[in-house]
């Protein structure tokens, strides 16, 4: 069920770069469009950093490593 909802999440921040993002090419601020993807690549990869750390931790005891 986490799982899920962990899921759901980096969906809704993914929706809510992308309609920022174009909001602000459309008005001319492309720079500002640029560090908005960003930030929005920096939060998801908060949020699934956990996650990533567990793969890591299952695939070496997988490997015996």
């Amino acid at each position: 069920m986490n799982d899920i909802n962990l899921i759901f999440k980096v969906a809704a921040v993914g929706i809510i770069v992308a309609v920022l993002n174009i909001l602000l090419v459309k008005s001319g601020r492309d720079d500002q469009a640029m560090m908005t993807t960003i930030a929005g690549l920096i939060v998801v990869l908060l949020m699934i950093i956990e996650k990533i750390a567990y793969l890591f931790s299952t695939i070496k005891s997988v490997f015996s490593l």
